[in-house]
């Protein structure tokens, strides 16, 4: 699902290389859902998307874990479902997100789906409703 077709210059928050954490909230808020049901949300919005979803960041190590990356302060508009949890400014803490660069190594971290001049950020209603479908059994099971 690695999507290399947009000529687009690297949004400020992605690395040139190797890959960084991000402050959420800053750049995009954050919506993470763990393991294969991340795999399977990402599938419906893509569905609905096609092969631009915008960005969509999984982790190859621990619980293998998918990120969302929304508009800043987009996310805390749903009750998002079990299973998928809100990063967001909101929290009362500081949180950050790994974001790997476009090319190269960045091993544990890579694209589902890159973020492009078109499309800088997953729409968050479109989310929410894959988010539902998949983590309350109406799709995927």
């Amino acid at each position: 699902m690695d999507q290399r077709s947009s000529p687009d210059p690297a949004p400020c928050w992605v690395p040139v290389s190797g890959h960084a954490l991000r402050h959420v909230g800053v750049h995009f808020d954050a919506v993470r859902v763990a393991g294969a049901a991340g795999e399977r949300v990402t599938y419906e919005l893509l569905q609905s998307t096609g092969p631009q979803a915008g960005p969509i960041v999984r982790s190859g190590v621990g619980d293998r874990s998918t990120y969302f990356l929304l508009p800043p302060q987009s996310a805390a508009a749903h009750r998002w479902p079990a299973g998928a949890r809100l990063i967001g400014r909101d929290l009362p803490r500081d949180t950050y997100v790994g974001i790997p660069a476009l090319e190269g190594r960045t091993w544990p971290l890579d694209w589902y789906s890159r973020p492009t001049r078109e499309v800088p950020f997953v729409d968050a209603k479109l989310l929410y409703e894959a988010a539902v479908a998949v983590l309350t059994g109406r799709v995927g099971a």
